[in-house]
């Protein structure tokens, strides 16, 4: 089925607002919208909405729309659901581990250890897909799209905190993948279940610690 205009913005806009092209706190407003995609201002309207209801957009009311930030709750709550989900999924992908993912984890792995240190970001493109593709792994589509959309938050939140990109080159977060890894290529759901958490715990701290530092009174 061919994507409708309002879907084809709404794309557009999310991918902007998730990948911190849209900072938070950006203004959007309708008629620089619906000129740039050169549409009237009804599917322009309807994406705002839309991404309105996903959280990624509040209105502001005369003015337009602004893109929201990201806020030390809207962290918590991200990583509260990802620990809930994503262990579960981890074993389920363990148990149904074929050549297939097993060497596109492999891929991606080796692909986010080379891009660690010289391109955070880019490195954190790896390890988005590497999550991606063990959520897939699981074989549950249902949760496979909402540990997408929470996948994506988190992926904003680093790109958007830039203190977050030392995490994204530490060994740590290498050696967490590479337990994971292990622990799925051996078919081990409770051993790749417990590596994620201990993964999960470690990008809690890192998160954490973007908002509980101290002012420079304190140097």
């Amino acid at each position: 089925m061919a994507e409708s205009m309002t879907e084809r913005v709404a794309s557009a806009l999310r991918h902007r607002i998730l990948s911190g092209d849209l900072a938070p706190g950006s203004l959007v407003v309708e008629p620089r919208l619906a000129e740039e995609f050169g549409v009237s201002k009804t599917p322009v309207r309807e994406a705002l909405r839309l991404l309105t209801t996903e959280g990624l957009l509040t209105v502001l009311p005369k003015k337009g729309y602004l893109v929201v930030t990201v806020s030390s709750h809207d962290v918590a709550e991200v990583l509260d659901l990802r620990m809930l989900l994503e262990p579960h999924a981890c074993a389920s992908a363990a148990a149904y581990a074929d050549r297939d993912l097993l060497t596109t984890l492999r891929e991606l792995l080796d692909k986010q250890r080379e891009k660690a240190v010289a391109e955070p970001l880019v490195s954190m493109e790896y390890a988005y897909s590497f999550h991606r593709a063990l959520a897939r792994g699981a074989r549950n589509r249902r949760l496979d799209e909402f540990l997408a959309r929470c996948l994506d938050e988190t992926s904003r939140a680093y790109r958007v905190l830039p203190g977050l990109h030392a995490h994204l080159a530490a060994d740590q977060e290498l050696i967490e993948h590479e337990a994971i890894y292990t622990a799925v290529a051996a078919a081990d759901g409770a051993g790749a279940a417990e590596a994620m958490r201990s993964h999960l715990r470690s990008v809690r701290s890192a998160m954490a610690r973007q908002f509980e530092r101290p002012s420079d009174l304190w140097a």
